[in-house]
């Protein structure tokens, strides 16, 4: 679905959101750092450097969202109502959620719950030493597949290969 084309809450996603928009893009789905976002928020009001903060601790491995991506963020959760803005000393402004925006957090639960859960497994993957194998592994794994999809145009023949192989390594890491 494309950006605005639908009033719901995941189709508003920010562009570094969405898929293939860089690192943020396959780390936060479309709609994904709304929901986390508000989340911190009902969690205890915020200005947004502390959700910047907030965000950089629960990911780890040195990502820090943009204030390019953390604002506008604000302004659309405020649009749509689900936070309110507040003056505090220093005319700084700090978001409150609304009921609205606990609603809305109720019906989100099982989504919200799979964000933190990926986060904390990208976390410990990146944090723990027993795991740094995992982490090495996976990261060759994300250059090998840039080398060769940016190398040339890829045929769907090899792009089904491709998916195949990772596809059998899933299975097989499950049966693990």
């Amino acid at each position: 679905m494309k950006h605005g084309s639908h009033p719901d809450y995941e189709s508003y996603a920010h562009p570094s959101e969405r898929p293939h928009g860089g690192r943020r893009g396959r780390l936060f789905e479309a709609g994904r750092m709304k929901l986390l976002v508000l989340y911190l928020i009902a969690q205890a009001p915020k200005h947004g450097y502390e959700l910047i903060k907030d965000i950089s601790e629960l990911v780890g491995g040195g990502y820090s969202p943009s204030a390019g991506t953390i604002y506008p963020t604000l302004t659309y959760l405020e649009d749509m109502g689900f936070v309110q803005v507040q003056l505090t000393e220093g005319e700084r402004k700090q978001f409150y959620v609304t009921d609205v925006g606990q609603e809305h957090l109720k019906q989100q639960q099982a989504v919200i719950q799979q964000l933190l859960e990926k986060l904390e497994t990208k976390r410990d993957i990146q944090s723990k030493d027993e795991l740094m194998d995992i982490h090495r592994a996976m990261e060759n794994l994300k250059t090998a597949l840039r080398l060769k999809l940016n190398a040339k145009s890829v045929d769907a023949e090899t792009v089904h290969q491709i998916a195949a192989q990772i596809d059998a390594a899933a299975v097989a890491i499950s049966r693990l």
